[in-house]
């Protein structure tokens, strides 16, 4: 993973909020103000996207990230590579990223309050 391209974007994607990075799986994840919205795999940049945003990826023809599993299946995630352009323009890349933050947020939003785990050892009513 290009260490230059994580400090870059850590620092340009900062009128966003808290930016923090976590490697992982020989690539790294993007959190703003604890919510992932991008991934970085490849040196290419990847974008959170629901329902509402794909489209604008899809209609920029715009790939979704793929990763094969051991047993040969391709497995797409909710995560489309970010154009070319944000790389030169600063405000297209808080434009596309800001879009994808608030995209992460009504997933997360969506998703249902799961009640706490029972922790081990504790006896049960």
């Amino acid at each position: 993973m290009d260490d230059g391209l994580l400090a870059f974007l850590v620092d340009e994607l900062a009128p966003l909020g808290t930016i923090k990075s976590r490697r992982m799986f020989g690539g790294a994840t993007l959190y703003c103000d604890g919510t992932v919205f991008a991934l970085l795999a490849d040196d290419a940049l990847f974008l959170k996207a629901d329902a509402e945003l794909a489209p604008r990826f899809a209609a920029a023809g715009l790939p979704q990230f793929t990763y094969d599993t051991k047993d040969g299946r391709n497995v797409s995630m909710t995560y489309w590579k970010a154009p070319e352009a944000v790389f030169d323009d600063n405000d297209e890349l808080l434009d596309w990223c800001r879009q994808s933050l608030a995209a992460a947020r009504r997933i997360e939003a969506a998703k249902p309050v799961r009640a706490p785990r029972a922790r081990r050892g504790t006896a049960k009513a």
